[in-house]
């Protein structure tokens, strides 16, 4: 039997046509399972490159240099919660750069200066620090200073001595140990301490400014004014030393025999540079209200006070001292409106008692002025260990009681609260 085979045809010819048809179909999906695979591990950055190709790809993130930077440039400014907010972004990228959490932690300290609770935010920053670098002094230096101004200064000592056995030139320490000793009525320390914090470093203001501080507790006055002077111009813009100055100016109005009228002017002055440079400041305008209604220009003062309240209308001690203006000027309804506004914001000031309570008794609400005054004498008396005849507040709600007896129907010949007896103090046992 003879096989005949067309020659015309190549042998194996659909063998190899079918393998090299498996071929390309395995290398295709090999293509696509990489190209795919290219795509989801760079899919951020190749939808970056599409965003930019048509205009709309958002900024690119900031080095923590470039924030730490701005966020200087801002303290510098005075905007203290911008240069916060960059110090928080630097910090976030590199938790161990001592140099972000140092000024991250002077930024949370002169916050704290208005809202306290910044100080614990500002011991965590010092912790951090300490923990970055244990041999830093600056670290120590945050959280002895929000220690101490957080209300412990007695533990805020000892943290500022730990970082003088790192560094006993730091001067930085030695304003923390200044202000805590202060605290602790350790005033000679405190003055050695600050007096040695600028002799380190004379342009360092938070020195000026803790020295200031001591030299007031001792009386000496004219030289406290002169270091929150240079302290202010030092950094002109950081608003804190302003009202410590103003402050010192209206100390010595006080004490002023001529009436203090110049010191007054001063403070006035110092309160409008605040507000040159930071205009929604509701402190400074606060801070102008008291001013003039202490001159007795209470129409004034009110003005002020109700352009804090504009900026501000949850502060309480602006609508206090908006009671205040009201008062003198014989608007009763108006006083005690801003007085429960006062009390009801959480405010503790007793002028929002006593001066409510007689504004209630001058319109003739006696039910009402007894109930106010009695507790407002309860809270002076709670709140002061000083004798009633020297108390002020006291005073003035003992006055108001005896009115609302002499002239109130119903209330004539009741007996006013009475001063509690003080606690005998119980005989030493022997051998104790």
């Amino acid at each position: 039997m003879q096989i005949k085979r067309d020659y015309s045809k190549p042998l194996f010819r659909d063998h190899r046509r079918r393998r090299g048809t498996w071929r390309w179909i395995l290398l295709f999906f090999v293509f696509i399972g990489a190209f795919l695979f290219f795509v989801d591990s760079q899919f951020s950055r190749l939808q970056l490159m599409a965003l930019e190709m048509v205009g709309q790809a958002p900024p690119p993130t900031p080095f923590a240099s470039e924030l730490a930077t701005q966020g200087m440039d801002r303290f510098m400014a005075g905007d203290l919660q911008g240069a916060r907010d960059y110090f928080r972004r630097a910090v976030m990228q590199q938790p161990r750069n001592i140099d972000y959490l140092y000024e991250y932690g002077r930024v949370l300290l002169e916050l704290g200066v208005d809202q306290p609770s910044y100080y614990e935010e500002a011991i965590a920053i010092g912790d951090q620090a300490i923990n970055a670098n244990s041999s830093d002094p600056r670290g120590y230096v945050i959280k002895a200073r929000a220690t101490d101004l957080s209300g412990d200064p007695a533990n805020a000592v000892p943290i500022a001595q730990a970082g003088l056995q790192h560094d006993r030139s730091f001067a930085p320490l030695y304003v923390a140990l200044s202000s805590a000793y202060r605290q602790i009525d350790r005033y000679d320390v405190a003055i050695d301490s600050a007096e040695e914090a600028i002799r380190l470093d004379p342009l360092d203001p938070s020195a000026r400014r803790v020295y200031a501080l001591a030299l007031i507790w001792v009386a000496r006055y004219e030289e406290a004014l002169d270091q929150l002077e240079q302290a202010v111009a030092l950094n002109p813009n950081l608003a804190s030393p302003y009202f410590e100055l103003a402050s010192m100016y209206r100390t010595l109005a006080q004490q002023d025999p001529n009436g203090g009228l110049d010191y007054f002017a001063l403070a006035i002055a110092t309160y409008e540079q605040v507000l040159s440079f930071q205009p929604e400041n509701a402190k400074a305008y606060l801070r102008l209200c008291e001013v003039y209604t202490q001159i007795g220009e209470h129409r004034r003062a009110q003005g002020y006070c109700e352009d804090a309240l504009g900026i501000n209308p949850q502060y309480p001690q602006a609508w206090r001292a908006l009671g205040q203006t009201q008062y003198p000027q014989r608007n009763y309804e108006g006083a005690i409106d801003s007085f429960d506004e006062c009390v009801a914001l959480g405010s503790e000031e007793i002028e929002c008692y006593y001066l409510r309570g007689l504004s209630h008794y001058y319109l003739g609400h006696c039910p009402e002025a007894w109930e106010i005054l009695s507790d407002s004498l309860l809270r002076a008396r709670a709140i002061s260990l000083v004798p009633d005849d020297q108390n002020p507040a006291v005073i003035n709600s003992l006055a108001g009681l005896r009115l609302i007896t002499e002239n109130c129907e119903g209330y004539a010949g009741r007996a006013l609260p009475q001063a509690p007896t003080p606690t005998a103090i119980p005989p030493t046992p022997i051998g104790g």
